[in-house]
């Protein structure tokens, strides 16, 4: 479901914004629900890393590696 909700900010900068959208092929609407979404999210990242180093504890590669080995590209 989507909410509708009444922001205020600049009117300079509402016309930058939209004309930036313009250029991107977008619109305000689309570029802050895109914020939004990015916006809720944060943190999260950093909580599933810490959920897949716990699953991956099992995980131990024998012996430890010299700066050499960890840079080989």
């Amino acid at each position: 479901m989507v909410k509708n909700i009444t922001l205020s900010a600049d009117e300079v900068l509402i016309q930058k914004v939209r004309q930036k959208a313009v250029q991107e092929h977008t619109t305000l609407n689309n570029l802050f629900r895109t914020w939004l979404r990015h916006y809720a999210s944060k943190g999260k990242v950093s909580m599933d890393y810490g959920d897949f180093m716990k699953n991956m504890s099992y995980v131990r590669p024998g012996r430890k590696f010299s700066r050499e080995e960890m840079n080989e590209r």
